[in-house]
């Protein structure tokens, strides 16, 4: 065997756990699926792709041009279960059939993250939390690409990590991370962590157990060494307190409204300061195109990775400055009659929405509803009284929304349709008012996914 050929079997071995092999299954023919047989192939694994449901044609196409064995509508477990190494899709459970067999022949079942982050000598910034983190991943992109940094941005935004690993051969990724992607990992770990917050969210995949989802954003830490870096918030209680309790090796870089950090970032007069090792970087928060103050702690969270990576202060603060955030979340899409009509689609729990009806100056309309995740809604309240003049309740099943906020407000509605959502909310607002998209919910009873409820959104806006 060629020296080549030897650290390919090791790069395998390393990346998958104990196994001897290249008989890789990739369950799911989704974006991370895709990618990860891309990967799989370039890097000499024998790859079968199988889907319980129906595969997308682009997915299709792109499979056959890879001239990759694939299935859909079904798991075929006898081959499925002579695999070396699977990588699941995020979507799939634990809990499913399939992945019980799989563990049970003591499989390695791994995510498209863990499998990889082997294949590239790229250094990781990885970014998980409830809320914020596609905000400051595409945050932290821009800064880098603005300094001439050559990096590339996967993960659960964008084209898939595998896929990007295949392609290119940037000097650092930032990865947007979900807590499923988090769950497949075994020896993963970014040069630089950040944790931007932590509230309930998919306890349905985590046995409806808050310990469980805290546990899973936590392993973007588990395997970080002393010379590695974790940013967080440190005005969460929920993280503060499990570091607390679970010491990590890295070194802590915290931000806060709140309080001043000796070593992280914070604010003073109404400017964020960045402070590591006695080097000092500033900026008003009012340069920020982004408001709110979820938004002031994302570009906290943003500059104290660029100080990390020593980027010049002029270019980050030039970067920042330049940043206009992300697609269907707090977007505005057109002012109507003095209305202004905002897109925050991405909200889908409670904590984002809290953030969205915080950051509202003016009175305002506010659609709301989809697939409740268990949603409490009582933090919202005060909000409401102060913000919220109607609500129109876009869902399926509205009954909860109503037992909720029906004493809170004069005007409610509801509908199953976005166009007569958009409607009534022109018929209600009244000059200087805003028109809010924040659903607080899961899309799927109504659309396909929440960049099809913004989109849709967004239509009828321009229709009006």
């Amino acid at each position: 065997m060629s020296q080549e050929n030897q650290n390919t079997k090791d790069l395998k071995r390393s990346s998958c756990g104990r196994y001897e092999g290249n008989a890789l299954v990739i369950l799911g023919a989704g974006e991370s699926g895709v990618g990860t047989a891309i990967l799989g192939l370039k890097q000499g694994f024998d790859v079968f792709v199988s889907d319980k449901g129906a595969i997308k044609e682009k997915y299709k196409t792109v499979l056959n041009e890879l001239q990759v064995d694939w299935e859909e509508n079904q798991h075929s477990e006898e081959r499925i279960l002579k695999a070396d190494v699977v990588m699941k899709s995020p979507g799939i459970p634990d809990t499913v059939a399939i992945v019980k067999k799989l563990e049970a022949k003591h499989i390695p079942v791994i995510s498209e993250i863990e499998f990889a982050a082997v294949f590239t000598s790229a250094k990781i910034i990885g970014i998980t939390g409830s809320n914020g983190k596609t905000t400051t991943t595409k945050f932290i992109y821009h800064i880098l690409k603005h300094a001439g940094i050559k990096a590339g941005m996967a993960g659960n935004v964008g084209d898939s990590f595998a896929k990007m690993v295949a392609e290119t051969a940037p000097d650092w990724f930032v990865l947007e991370l979900s807590s499923f992607q988090l769950d497949g990992i075994r020896d993963f770990k970014p040069e630089i962590a950040v944790l931007t917050n932590i509230t309930p969210d998919h306890l349905d995949r985590y046995e409806h157990k808050l310990e469980n989802y805290i546990a899973s954003k936590f392993r973007i830490a588990e395997n970080q060494s002393a010379e590695d870096y974790f940013i967080y918030d440190f005005d969460d209680e929920l993280i503060k307190s499990w570091l607390e309790d679970h010491p990590i090796k890295s070194e802590k870089m915290p931000f806060s409204l709140q309080q001043k950090m000796e070593n992280g970032a914070y604010i003073e007069n109404e400017n964020i300061i960045v402070n590591i090792k006695n080097d000092q970087f500033n900026m008003p928060t009012s340069s920020l195109d982004l408001q709110g103050k979820h938004n002031t702690k994302n570009a906290m969270a943003a500059a104290t990775v660029s100080k990390l990576l020593r980027i010049r202060k002029n270019t980050i603060r030039e970067s920042m400055e330049s940043f206009q955030g992300v697609e269907h979340r707090l977007e505005n899409v057109l002012k109507i009659n003095n209305v202004q009509y905002i897109n925050d689609s991405k909200a889908t729990n409670v904590n984002a929405t809290f953030y969205a009806l915080e950051s509202m100056t003016t009175e305002t309309v506010w659609i709301v509803g989809g697939t409740d995740k268990g949603n409490i809604y009582d933090d919202l309240l005060p909000l409401i009284n102060e913000k919220v003049k109607a609500i129109i309740c876009l869902g399926v099943d509205n009954e909860k929304l109503f037992r909720n906020f029906g004493n809170c407000v004069d005007t409610i509605l509801e509908t199953q349709s976005m166009r007569e959502a958009v409607s009534m909310a022109y018929a209600i607002a009244e000059k200087g008012n805003s028109v809010l998209l924040s659903p607080a919910c899961a899309s799927f009873d109504l659309f396909e996914n929440y960049e099809d409820r913004g989109r849709q959104f967004k239509e009828a806006v321009r229709n009006l």
